[in-house]
């Protein structure tokens, strides 16, 4: 397959229509009018041209997980919702907290070729929250790690956390906290609330993710270190957040799609397609994280793409696994609860989707705008393309456990360059 393209006629981050062209993997020229012999053409007329999005919080699950996901599947997945670049989470079997694992993630991610993978460190081994991991190890490893996280737990000691964040500043690296006080949130199921009550299910509260983030917002200032918040899912959090930086501190956050469109009342029949941590949270919740987001508070969209076998969550809620895909979804969410509403443009979701999360989690050659000299590393997507329900059968991802089955979504990812290469065309893989 070629790999000179000219593209004609897109909606550069929905600003004027100009063609593209790709060669070398690079963008060659932006303009109108543009010629090229031998490139393959691509009609894009009507599609909206983004920097290939990046992903600061994705769960590959490979190894040891390989029944719910592996990296080949879960960055086909990726491609196909228009990434270039995701972070592989550490909660792998074993867990990622050597160099010896993160660079055999990193060696599956490039073998697959569909995004680039960087690998998410441990904070602290096996993830058990008592010793640090092999921060410096890992970084100097061929993974290059940056990010750092016990997603799935949080880093709950505080002056472990506090080692960390001092640690991490000799290599420009980052603290990624699952926010999560344990002792607030022993047998928590659903979010504390009018719902969690009727159906008899122990609340998870709103102090519980906001005590931490006050916590770390804290230390990360005393120490002069980069903290970044996953998944902030109240309206507290976000009031946090922007105090944190209204003092200047290195303080960044992501929020979810699941978190900028779903309510805990979806869970109102146990339905175990919405659990999911830290929970579905109220619409006025949802209003403030849109908000926030908006605004630039919260920095970025990163999707918690959590891929689940069937017997995970087809099962009684209590016992039933947390997590939701969103990798092939979360653009179209986006449309739906950002742009659609008139919060953010299409410049605006380019930004919390690609630049912001790149400059967080050290990604070169991704976040750039599309222009002439910058790595063609782009999405292609229909903004006008009408709203179809979401069929999880049809995704590439292993698992099936989206919150967003049967739901009509608009938009579609038509295409997907990662280096000039074509990884989707037509809305489907190219491999």
């Amino acid at each position: 397959m070629s790999d000179e393209w000219l593209i004609r006629g897109a909606s550069i981050a929905g600003g004027e229509a100009a063609d593209i062209h790709l060669r070398d993997g690079v963008v060659a020229a932006v303009g109108r009018g543009l010629a090229a012999a031998g490139a393959t053409v691509l009609d894009a007329g009507g599609l909206v041209a983004l920097p290939g999005l990046v992903d600061l919080h994705t769960h590959l699950r490979e190894p040891g997980r390989e029944d719910a996901e592996t990296v080949e599947t879960g960055t086909r997945a990726a491609a196909l919702g228009g990434y270039t670049a995701v972070h592989a989470m550490a909660n792998t079997e074993p867990v990622a907290d050597t160099a010896g694992v993160v660079e055999q993630v990193w060696r599956l991610g490039e073998q697959a070729g569909y995004v680039d993978v960087r690998p998410v460190g441990a904070v602290t081994v096996g993830l058990h929250g008592k010793q640090l991991a092999e921060l410096g190890a890992m970084a100097d490893s061929a993974a290059r790690v940056r990010v750092f996280s016990d997603d799935g737990f949080c880093v709950a000691d505080p002056l472990l956390m506090r080692r960390a964040l001092e640690y991490v500043k000799a290599f420009n690296g980052v603290i990624a906290q699952h926010a999560q006080e344990p002792r607030l949130t022993e047998g928590a199921q659903l979010n504390e609330g009018e719902i969690a009550s009727r159906l008899g299910l122990a609340g998870w509260p709103a102090a519980a993710e906001e005590a931490i983030i006050a916590r770390d917002c804290l230390l990360a200032a005393h120490v002069g270190a980069a903290l970044h918040v996953c998944h902030v899912s109240t309206a507290g959090s976000v009031e946090i957040i922007r105090w944190a930086k209204s003092k200047g501190w290195r303080v960044t956050a992501e929020v979810t799609p699941h978190h900028l469109l779903l309510t805990d009342d979806l869970a109102g029949d146990y339905d175990t397609r919405f659990k999911v941590n830290p929970p579905l949270r109220t619409q006025a919740d949802v209003d403030a994280l849109r908000q926030g987001l908006a605004d630039g508070t919260i920095d970025c969209v990163a999707t918690d793409h959590a891929p689940h076998p069937v017997e995970a969550k087809e099962s009684e809620w209590a016992a039933a696994a947390n997590g939701m895909t969103g990798l092939e979804t979360a653009l179209r969410v986006v449309q739906l609860a950002m742009v659609d509403t008139g919060l953010l443009d299409w410049a605006g979701v380019a930004d919390r989707m690609s630049v912001r999360p790149a400059a967080i989690g050290r990604v070169d050659g991704h976040g750039v705008p599309i222009a002439a000299g910058a790595p063609a590393n782009l999405a292609l997507y229909d903004a006008a393309a009408p709203a179809v329900p979401v069929d999880p059968r049809t995704h590439a991802s292993r698992s099936r456990n989206s919150p967003f089955a049967g739901m009509a979504l608009p938009g579609a990812v038509v295409a997907t360059f990662l280096r000039g290469t074509a990884t989707v065309l037509d809305g489907k893989a190219t491999r």
